[in-house]
């Protein structure tokens, strides 16, 4: 099976996160073919192994793509379209998954290169599932020294034969703040008013704010009467980080803030924070060799800004060498995790012969 063939079968049958029980046996049944060595992982993904023919065994390079879908009606009206109601490949995991298939296809029937090449199919990127924690609760890579791990992402703002590189930190960790506060005083007309209290504690989250840093609030509520004060009044927020400290110490000072409202304006507040994706930092060096690499093959590179979405790929980065760019299929594909978003296929060539050949840089290095 060719890789345009290998993404349009995902593309026509895509499945929600840990959902991906049919992708993960499509995928188990085309390494069979090709004799590669596989097993589950993190419930419905697929680690593969190849082993090259010289070399430290030990020392590998892990090639991560992800495999699930959104929940979306497809538009695109395209032969391949999505038989599955209410679910699409919306944000390129077809490809991702595509691609991982053709570079494994290649140095399986080659084998020519030093070490092990592992390659993950990883599952549940999207929504907030965190794959990739999952795949890492296993432990996959501990008897590997690992060298890399690689990963791409599909990028609609870039041509086909453009790929975009972030050295250092690139996408922001996410967190959702979730805030109740509440009046400790007797509810009635003389009762202290939550709300007072909850402007003032979305002004010191709003003091957060910096270039390596942004708390966005983006939902108050508060239900009472104009002669009854609202007992309580909820607040939501997200927060972005580029940098994991950084984060952590946010977090110190969003305590401290919620204990200095609660004490001023004599309230409760009650806080949950759910814990998001971390950041995704580039390794710096192998950032730099892959870009002139890209170059010397013949592809546009093109520098790429600090994106503030976020990425369960910083669970990778934060524990190995890591590299995660984007591969251009052309801005005529439309705006990811919409109905009607359409990559261009020929970048499916181009995003399989780029990480075949940074597969090979890295391990004959």
């Amino acid at each position: 099976m060719n890789t345009v063939d290998f993404r349009r079968h995902l593309h026509s049958h895509p499945e929600l996160s840990f959902e991906e029980h049919s992708t993960a046996a499509f995928i188990s049944e085309q390494l069979d073919a090709l004799g590669i060595e596989h097993r589950p992982i993190a419930g419905t993904g697929i680690l593969a192994r190849i082993e090259g023919r010289r070399g430290n065994l030990k020392r590998c390079v892990v090639l991560r793509a992800d495999i699930d879908a959104l929940p979306l009606q497809e538009l695109t009206g395209v032969e391949w379209a999505s038989q599955c109601d209410g679910v699409m490949h919306g944000c390129g995991h077809d490809c991702h998954a595509a691609i991982l298939y053709g570079v494994l296809k290649r140095l399986q029937l080659e084998r020519d290169f030093e070490g092990t090449v592992l390659g993950l199919f990883q599952p549940a990127e999207e929504r907030g599932f965190a794959g990739a924690r999952k795949v890492l609760e296993e432990d996959p890579f501990k008897e590997y020294d690992v060298a890399a791990v690689i990963g791409e992402h599909v990028d609609a703002d870039l041509e086909v034969g453009e790929l975009g590189f972030c050295p250092g930190k690139f996408m922001a960790s996410a967190d959702e703040l979730h805030f109740v506060v509440k009046s400790v005083t007797a509810a009635g007309r003389m009762a202290k008013s939550p709300i007072v209290a909850a402007a003032d504690l979305i002004m010191r989250l709003n003091a957060f704010n910096s270039d390596v840093c942004k708390v966005s609030v983006y939902r108050t509520v508060a239900e009472g009467i104009a002669d009854h004060v609202a007992e309580e009044c909820r607040v939501e927020a997200m927060m972005r980080t580029y940098d994991e400290k950084l984060r952590g110490r946010i977090k110190d000072m969003i305590a401290h803030a919620t204990e200095e409202v609660e004490y001023k304006y004599d309230v409760e507040v009650a806080t949950d924070i759910h814990h998001g994706y971390p950041c995704v930092e580039n390794d710096t060096q192998l950032t730099y060799e892959a870009m002139l690499l890209a170059d010397s093959h013949g592809y546009v590179v093109r520098d790429l800004e600090r994106i503030g979405g976020e990425e369960d790929f910083g669970c990778y980065s934060q524990l190995y060498p890591s590299l995660y760019y984007r591969l251009g299929v052309s801005r005529a594909a439309g705006r990811k995790h919409t109905a009607t978003f359409l990559p261009d296929e020929r970048a499916l060539a181009v995003g399989e012969e780029f990480m075949y050949q940074l597969s090979l840089s890295i391990l004959n290095k």
